[in-house]
């Protein structure tokens, strides 16, 4: 793995990290999600008409289809994440929503495609379980709402492993480039949401006054992580890059347990760190 290649998917960390602190804070609901998704539309225009004028896709009705249907995955992954957000705690729900996606691939793999169980998938798979078991149910006293974040975090990840199961396909088999599939999805949400958005006007004009850099914020640093990981995957193998981005649970635990004072930093971080240690395994299984 290169030093640029390594910068790429740790600043793709860091973006996914902070959006997600940034949703935590404003705590708002579809309104939001309708709010920077706009803005996410407007700020990459530019860049999605010069990757089609320069790539050229062939986009036709089933292509379209896959991303429509990308986009409802992602909107249904923002909106129960920003409910998880105002129910349960960032460093218990984001950590947890961000291992059960592998966790369930892998478990997926071999069920379903019948890929053989390794030593390293093994370790890997029971230090995720105990990982979450331990980071979501052993804080009683410090965190508030455990269960909640528990099974919003699984819900979460439930989702994560759908988008990415289904945006590979998209991208490697029907050859949409990412950039335009992660903008389609921003449109869509867009679209989706805008009669809900309608009846709430207040809610988004408050979130703009009381939360303008945060809801600006989002709207770059959320596309950003994935373009930036899409990138390192031009020319790194999968193997380095989906580890490397683990980064982003410790950070989001620091974040959380640090600048929102959820508290229990020191547990929080050991058990997830055993996460992310399992999610290696399970990229290198």
């Amino acid at each position: 793995m290169t030093y640029f290649a390594l910068a790429l998917v740790l600043t793709a960390a860091c973006c996914h990290a902070t959006w997600n602190l940034l949703v935590k804070r404003v705590n708002g609901g579809p309104e939001l999600v309708w709010l920077f998704s706009v803005i996410s539309v407007v700020l990459y225009f530019p860049v999605a008409i010069g990757v089609y004028v320069i790539e050229l896709p062939a986009l036709g009705w089933r292509e379209l289809a896959f991303c429509v249907a990308s986009a409802l995955l992602h909107m249904a992954y923002f909106l129960l994440l920003q409910q998880g957000y105002r129910k349960g705690d960032l460093s218990l729900v984001y950590p947890t929503a961000r291992a059960t996606g592998p966790f369930l691939s892998t478990l997926f793999a071999v069920a379903i495609l019948g890929e053989h169980l390794t030593l390293p998938i093994i370790v890997g798979g029971l230090a995720v379980i105990v990982g979450v078991v331990f980071l979501t149910g052993g804080f009683s006293k410090a965190a508030q709402n455990v269960k909640s974040s528990l099974l919003f975090g699984i819900s979460a990840g439930i989702l994560i492993g759908s988008y990415t199961a289904w945006d590979a396909y998209t991208v490697s088999v029907l050859l949409v480039p990412p950039l335009l599939l992660d903008y389609t999805s921003s449109l869509g949400r867009a679209m989706i949401l805008a009669p809900y958005a309608v009846t709430r006007r207040a809610a988004i004009a408050q979130h703009w006054r009381e939360h303008k850099y945060a809801v600006l914020g989002i709207a770059v640093f959320n596309p950003l992580a994935y373009i930036l990981v899409l990138t390192a995957l031009a020319f790194t193998p999968v193997v380095y890059v989906a580890p490397a981005r683990e980064v982003s649970v410790l950070i989001t635990v620091v974040l959380g347990s640090v600048l929102l004072r959820e508290g229990a930093l020191r547990q929080r971080m050991g058990w997830a760190c055993l996460i992310v240690a399992g999610m290696v395994l399970l990229a290198l299984g």
